[in-house]
């Protein structure tokens, strides 16, 4: 796995960079507080479905200006998005507005941030609906009652699944990579 260090103005990202030279590559935002490598399982078998991957090591002051500016450093035009907590919500805010340098989404243990979540709040209002395909991968972290409402934010195909794991990363990493796969075939 080739590692390269991504400086943005004073902020700087070290990303993860594996797997064969592809049309479509997979960006993986983990959560906060996540090991570099805990993408290392995921990103194996997406490398077998020809795919692929660029893993951020951490989300650390990561927002969506950060991760286009990782893109375009790495040069990638068009990417399909996967993450989970922490980097779930940057990956819905990222990829939020209209379609276009972002094919497709898999989140795990966070709702579109416009929605209320299992408590009520709301943790962006601003946060504009998404134009692509979705995925919320539903886990022990996030109720099915909350994936469920972010569909009336996403204006492409939505898909929610459950998957009974804490760290669905590690826990159900052929689930995670699976349901990636799926979003990246355009049968």
């Amino acid at each position: 796995m080739e590692s390269r260090r991504i400086t943005v103005g004073d902020r700087a990202w070290t990303v993860r960079v594996d797997g064969p030279e592809s049309r479509h590559t997979v960006l993986l935002l983990p959560d906060a507080g996540d090991p570099v490598d805990v993408y290392d399982q995921v990103a194996a078998r997406l490398h077998t479905s020809d795919l692929r991957t660029i893993a951020v090591e951490s989300i650390e002051g990561l927002d969506p200006a950060g991760v286009h500016a990782i893109l375009d450093q790495l040069g990638i035009p068009y990417t399909h998005v996967a993450a989970r907590g922490a980097g779930a919500t940057v990956a819905w805010q990222t990829c939020s507005g209209p379609f276009g340098r972002f094919i497709s989404l898999v989140v795990a243990d966070r709702g579109h941030p416009a929605s209320p979540a299992a408590d009520g709040t709301v943790a962006d209002p601003g946060c504009r609906p998404l134009e692509l395909p979705v995925t919320v991968l539903v886990t022990k972290r996030l109720p099915r009652t909350v994936a469920d409402g972010s569909g009336r934010f996403v204006y492409g195909e939505f898909r929610v699944v459950q998957v009974d794991v804490d760290n669905v990363a590690t826990e159900a990493d052929h689930e995670m990579a699976t349901e990636i796969v799926l979003r990246t075939s355009l049968w």
